[in-house]
């Protein structure tokens, strides 16, 4: 999605830019991980395709990307693109893909938000960067699902806002749900899920060893707050020429 383009958001537990091209080197190296690339069920791209993934990604109405970053050392009110976002700085991403919701979920033209997480590093799980992560992309969504319907539904989001004043069900309308799909095995995200507010869904894993979490959309309302800061962002001016 367009929407977030110059969008950071901050919070003294973690810092979320928007995915760019001076963080594709750093992207590419993370996904030659045998164990990323299968938690994440993807293939091996080179560079180039990695490049062109990030912009591909950029222009589609149906996902919304961050890449989780370490807190800001300063206080100032924009972030320093290849400086607060380094690679040495870069910690995961955090994605939104939404899908129309299947007939008996909802009204015609409702979507489903599919949530993934990750953190790349081994030595940087466990630290509560994760969780730090979600609940700011959550209260993105819930701030801006206004403008994330109107893009995803090729409107003008320039003059939609999210309705606050009435009522939490028409402020998220049109989200049936946000929900993840995590390996059985992977204990620690379920947890870290629930701990969130998902849910499981029936009674097992599905063919390819996954389970199912959901989280009503309202409940979104209801979230730990984490004193977000939405900051301008501007890209590294050597990024329209990274590739």
């Amino acid at each position: 999605m367009k929407l977030n383009t110059h969008h950071a958001l901050t919070t003294p537990k973690i810092l979320l830019v928007s995915y760019t091209p001076h963080h594709v080197p750093t992207y590419h190296t993370w996904m030659q991980s045998p164990s990323l690339l299968s938690a994440t069920a993807s293939e091996p791209l080179t560079l180039a395709q990695e490049y062109s993934m990030q912009e591909s990604w950029r222009q589609d109405k149906d996902k919304l990307t961050f890449i989780i970053c370490l807190p800001l050392q300063n206080t100032e009110r924009s972030v320093r693109a290849g400086i607060d976002d380094a690679p040495e700085r870069m910690v995961g991403d955090v994605n939104l893909f939404l899908y129309p919701a299947e007939e008996d979920e909802g009204i015609e033209g409702s979507v489903v938000g599919e949530l993934e997480l990750m953190i790349a590093l081994p030595e940087l799980r466990r630290m509560g960067y994760g969780r730090a992560a979600l609940v700011v992309f959550m209260e993105y969504i819930w701030t801006h699902w206004g403008k994330i319907s109107a893009e995803y539904h090729g409107h003008d989001r320039d003059h939609c806002t999210t309705p606050r004043g009435s009522g939490e069900t028409s402020a998220m309308e049109g989200l049936q749900y946000l929900r993840v799909k995590i390996q059985e095995s992977n204990v620690g995200s379920i947890k870290l899920f629930e701990g969130l507010g998902f849910a499981m869904m029936g009674s097992g894993a599905n063919y390819f060893g996954e389970v199912e979490l959901r989280m009503d959309a309202q409940k979104l309302a209801h979230l730990d707050r984490q004193n977000m800061r939405l900051l301008d962002y501007e890209e590294c001016k050597s990024d329209s020429n990274a590739q």
